[in-house]
C-alpha cells in the first residue's frame, strides 16, 4: 500500500532544509508505520535529492513521526534552480512510497 493511503504529510522548509510530518489516520496504524517507515528507508527514497541527513522525531502523544531532511532542497527554496522543490512537493512525492 501507499503512505497516503495510511496517514495525512504534512511539510515544511527552512532554509535547505525540510521536514516532514507523517500522522496515521488511525492510531492503530501508528506501529505499523514506526515499524516501516525508518528514517533509511526515507533517505533512500529521497537519495537524489537529500544530500545531508534524514532524522525521525517519533512523537507518540500525537501518534506522529516528524523527519528532518537537512541538505534537501537544493540549496533553499529562494536559491534553488530545481522545479518545485519546496517541501510541500517532497511531502507529496514520500506519500506515494509503499510501505
Amino acid at each position: 500500500m501507499k503512505l497516503k493511503e495510511v496517514a495525512h504529510i504534512r511539510t515544511g522548509d527552512k532554509g535547505n532544509n525540510c521536514n516532514i510530518c507523517v500522522i496515521p489516520y488511525l492510531e492503530e496504524d501508528y506501529d505499523y508505520i514506526r515499524d516501516h517507515l525508518t528514517a533509511e528507508e526515507v533517505k533512500d527514497f529521497f537519495q537524489e535529492l537529500c544530500q545531508g541527513t534524514v532524522t525521525r522525531y517519533d512523537v507518540p502523544s500525537i501518534h506522529a513521526f516528524n523527519f528532518v531532511l537537512t541538505e534537501a532542497l537544493g540549496g533553499g527554496v529562494t536559491r534553488s534552480l530545481r522545479v518545485d522543490r519546496h517541501g510541500k512537493s517532497l511531502g507529496m512525492a514520500l506519500a506515494e512510497l509503499d510501505i
